[in-house]
């Protein structure tokens, strides 16, 4: 027998075959919460932490024992109750979200043309959600605002088509913006901005997102994105019903500016039958929840437990957009934050759809 600790369960190995078994469940079936002589429980699951985490686990003999972190417990379970019990019987774990940052880095060669890129970041965007570039640069390069148009046209070409929204056709998001419309929102602050996607206040936010690094901040300003799919499979795998509720609830987006305002309702998460996936998430632009009263708790259970997954710096692709490197993701799928910073950071972004076949 061998034994791996998961985050919220045991994995017992045996003969080739594993079990798991949630934390919580083998504390509930301690054998020192029950009466020396009926072997009735004495402890009723509710009496125990609502968080429980282990010390020390080990196999000894035939048997697992576990020392419990909050009370220091060494509870012990035969291998042969274990195998009479077990729930779980090779069961195919999902894994989390992804964070190695080199399965969505795509190193260009210098000079290499933009045009060339694209094919490679739009196969890596279906396969993984986002691709970032990194374009080696030499003084004798153009600036990187000067090939936002050349970014546009390779993308174009192969078959998306530019956004505009009420930022304008392109978003310069930097602290000294004069150039686009309702700046009032905080793409153009020097302040952090937490895992997000974008225009989720629309009926169909924009499918694509091309963020163009041209100038970096003094202090601060890294990106991180996060696998919003990923992140739904695994919490579908782990708790059913937080999932369903995230994908049957709808909630209000709503975004007001000086001069603009719009807002819709829709589910966090909808799938659709061919397979197709879509996340809105923006803590930001989520209004005030009306969930029916005997929901509202079941419905924060169920955010806040998909939100942490998504919120967890170990799920997270971090990385810092340098002066010519491109991040393209698909808004639908991926979730994207910044650090706050100082200095005269200016990333540039541009919104694509596919165009109709």
């Amino acid at each position: 027998m061998k034994v791996e600790l998961h985050e919220g369960y045991l994995r017992v190995l045996e003969a080739g075959h594993h079990a798991d078994f949630h934390l919580r469940w083998l504390r509930h079936n301690c054998d020192l919460d029950r009466h020396p002589v009926t072997g009735e429980r004495t402890v009723d699951s509710s009496e125990l932490p609502d968080q429980l985490a282990v010390a020390e686990v080990r196999v000894d003999g035939d048997a697992l024992e576990v020392r419990w972190a909050h009370d220091g417990r060494l509870s012990r379970y035969p291998g042969a109750w274990l195998r009479a019990h077990a729930y779980a019987l090779d069961r195919v774990a999902v894994e989390p979200p992804p964070s190695d940052v080199r399965r969505i880095e795509l190193v260009a060669e210098r000079g290499q043309p933009i045009a060339a890129l694209v094919p490679r970041m739009l196969d890596r965007v279906r396969a993984q959600g986002a691709v970032v570039v990194r374009h080696a640069r030499g003084s004798d390069q153009p600036a990187p605002e000067t090939e936002t148009e050349a970014w546009i046209a390779a993308l174009e070409a192969a078959g998306l088509g530019l956004v505009a929204t009420h930022f304008g056709r392109l978003e310069d998001l930097r602290t000294d913006n004069t150039t686009n419309a309702n700046t009032d929102q905080l793409g153009y602050t020097d302040a952090a901005i937490g895992l997000h996607t974008d225009q989720p206040f629309l009926p169909r936010p924009p499918r694509y997102q091309l963020l163009q690094g041209i100038r970096s901040a003094a202090t601060g300003g890294d990106n991180a994105v996060a696998d919003g799919l990923a992140a739904y499979r695994y919490l579908e795998s782990v708790d059913a019903e937080a999932a369903a509720t995230i994908r049957g609830t709808p909630v209000r987006f709503h975004r007001r500016q000086a001069a603009f305002e719009r807002e819709v309702i829709a589910p966090i998460v909808q799938l659709a039958d061919d397979g197709g996936f879509q996340i809105r998430a923006s803590y930001f632009t989520m209004a005030p929840h009306r969930v029916a009263f005997d929901r509202m708790a079941a419905w924060y259970r169920a955010h806040d437990a998909f939100m942490r997954v998504l919120r967890d710096p170990r799920h997270h692709y971090r990385f810092r957009l340098e002066p010519g490197d491109a991040l393209l993701y698909d808004n639908h799928r991926v979730l994207h934050a910044r650090t706050g910073f100082t200095g005269a950071r200016w990333v540039r972004g541009v919104y694509f759809d596919p165009r109709a076949a």
